[in-house]
């Protein structure tokens, strides 16, 4: 039997002669996904802070400087084809010029007061209300419960104040956004052949003397010159740093026969990357070797259980309790051993780990993408290797989208 072809990461370019990424059909995915959920609810309409599910309804993007700023935010509901936009400034007139599968009159100005920099009491948020009231009383869904993923507690206690009845649809948003459509797929897979780049790059650079905040510099400079549109973090670890795992970087300068391992996480087109690589400067010793043949062990056993209709709990058994690698319970190991869905979130559905999978496992389903990672300290006290894998779940089990060459210690320059 033929190997099947390599799953496509085409490039940026939209051609006429190669079929890429359908954005209107994308857009038409996400949307009918989102609509789905609200049908199957309690709600008349989803109220969406979350930067990530405002992407999924309304197809629009600003700055990520303004993710965290909750005053953006979006309205769904049952009785209009198209959900209502609330942005920043000038961008609601940007997406009134370029983007026309919303009307104008539903990408309106908002401002909410920027997390508490402007107080509640000067009223913005009692306006705001108003006004998403009087869209719901116009569509007679004013007394309907609505869905609000994320809020500030002024902003809640306020809906309340005026009558709405507040209830979670983040848990029916995430659900939505699960399974992965062709278009986000090819999305991911050309997300993740941008970071197989950059650690060509790596690889060629890291050597004595370059230190960890050089090497995330290299990073972001690669990524936005090839297409990333947010580097939202680099990890760099080296040396005496690698365990325990500090999920940050520093200026400390890479010395001879360090074990090293970093974390890429950008997206394209809004779609991420969690892409951990470990490598060794110049030589290794027989206990980071083992480290990494370990870690390699337990990624190789969890990607081998990903098959639709396994449980998560039967993925997180194959790694080893917290205990077995230096850690008192779950919790202070979480993440180590880990998987994660990725999207347009870095962390969506499934969440796949000792800690809560095997609790309350969730059924793996095809059409989900998601990260996993495994991570081993060494013998000597204090290097470790750490190994993330991004996998597609088909009818047929795993397909990998992080190719760089990871089965067995790469030796940078080595001597």
């Amino acid at each position: 039997m033929a190997e099947p072809r390599p799953l496509p990461a085409p490039g940026h370019m939209g051609v006429d002669y190669e079929e890429r990424v359908d954005f209107a059909r994308l857009r038409d995915y996400r949307l009918g996904r989102a609509k789905a959920a609200l049908e199957s609810s309690e709600c008349g309409a989803f109220l969406l802070f979350d930067f990530y599910n405002i992407r999924y309804t309304t197809q629009t993007w600003i700055g990520g400087a303004l993710g965290d700023k909750m005053t953006r935010y979006a309205l769904l509901t049952r009785t209009a084809d198209e959900p209502w936009l609330w942005d920043f400034g000038s961008a609601v007139r940007h997406h009134q010029i370029y983007s026309n599968w919303l009307p104008d009159e539903n990408c309106r100005p908002g401002m909410l007061g920027m997390r508490g920099a402007v107080a509640p009491s000067a009223g913005l948020m009692v306006s705001a209300i108003r006004e998403i009231k009087g869209i719901l009383e116009d569509a007679g869904l004013a007394d309907s419960p609505v869905g609000v993923d994320i809020v500030e507690p002024p902003f809640l206690f306020e809906m309340q104040r005026q009558g709405l009845t507040v209830v979670d649809c983040q848990q029916l948003m995430l659900d939505a956004r699960e399974i992965k459509s062709a278009d986000e797929i090819m999305l991911l897979t050309q997300a993740a052949a941008m970071v197989d780049g950059v650690y060509q790059d790596i690889v060629e650079v890291l050597k004595p003397g370059i230190r960890e905040n050089e090497i995330v510099a290299l990073v972001n400079q690669r990524l936005y010159s090839m297409g990333s549109d947010q580097v939202e973090a680099v990890n760099a670890i080296s040396g005496e740093r690698c365990n325990p795992h500090p999920h940050n970087f520093t200026d400390r300068l890479i010395r001879p026969g360090d074990q090293a391992f970093f974390d890429i996480i950008h997206s394209f087109n809004g779609y991420r990357t969690c892409y951990y690589r470990t490598f060794n400067v110049g030589s290794a010793t027989a206990s980071q070797r083992d480290a990494y043949t370990k870690a390699r062990e337990w990624m190789d056993a969890s990607i081998q259980m990903v098959r639709p209709g396994v449980g998560t709990d039967e993925i997180a058994a194959v790694w080893p309790k917290a205990t077995e690698f230096g850690f008192d319970n779950e919790l202070a190991a979480f993440g180590l051993q880990f998987g994660h869905g990725l999207g347009l979130g870095l962390h969506e559905r499934p969440i796949i780990s000792r800690l809560n999978s095997m609790t309350e496992p969730i059924e793996i389903k095809e059409g989900m993408v998601f990260a996993l990672e495994t991570y081993c300290p060494a013998s000597d006290g204090y290097s470790a290797a750490r190994i993330e894998e991004e996998v597609v779940v088909t009818a047929d089990g795993p397909r990998i989208l992080t190719l760089f060459p990871a089965q067995e210690l790469v030796i940078a320059n080595q001597y």
